[in-house]
């Protein structure tokens, strides 16, 4: 299976000066499209197994159930992805990045939010990491109404795996 998602535009903008001449060139803005390809062997949806965890956690406070959100999944997916191809977890990645972009370019439902973690090998282990985190914590029991949880290993670091969770209207 294979799923194509179009990240954010990202634009360069230059100005070169030559010197003595006063004269100064404004280059035109470059704009290009990443597009990512995950395949099942790269990035792995888990909204179904961590959608009873984190139902259960907002049961216990008195919320409402999530359902899974396929554009939510497909940003989560996206992310897992670009963290583990970069080895790195965190939120933005490359120039020019922004979550709002993402999220409109992937048509989340917005409000959304975003949870990140590494190293954990369970989805389990990966929501009581973030059950564990205040900030992470309030984002699970925020007013969303859609999930979307995927991982994603780095195979530059011993096959690390990189979790995503979207949350999201």
């Amino acid at each position: 299976m294979q799923l194509s998602v179009i990240a954010q535009p990202f634009q360069r903008r230059g100005l070169l000066i030559l010197a003595g001449s006063g004269l100064a060139i404004a280059l035109a803005g470059c704009r290009s499209t990443e597009v990512l390809t995950v395949s099942d062997d790269t990035a792995k949806p888990e909204t179904d197994a961590a959608l009873p965890l984190v139902n259960a956690l907002r049961a216990k406070k008195g919320l409402g159930a999530l359902s899974k959100n396929p554009a939510a999944e497909t940003a989560a997916i996206f992310q897992a992805r670009r963290m583990a191809r970069a080895d790195k977890m965190s939120h933005l990645i490359g120039f020019n990045d922004s979550f709002l972009s993402r999220m409109k370019a992937g048509e989340v439902p917005l409000p959304a939010a975003e949870n990140i973690a590494t190293g954990q090998d369970t989805v389990e282990r990966a929501i009581q990491a973030w059950i564990d985190s205040k900030k992470h914590l309030e984002n699970m029991l925020g007013q969303y109404n859609g999930l979307g949880v995927a991982v994603a290993h780095a195979p530059s670091s011993a096959n690390r795996p990189f979790w995503a969770m979207v949350l999201s209207a």
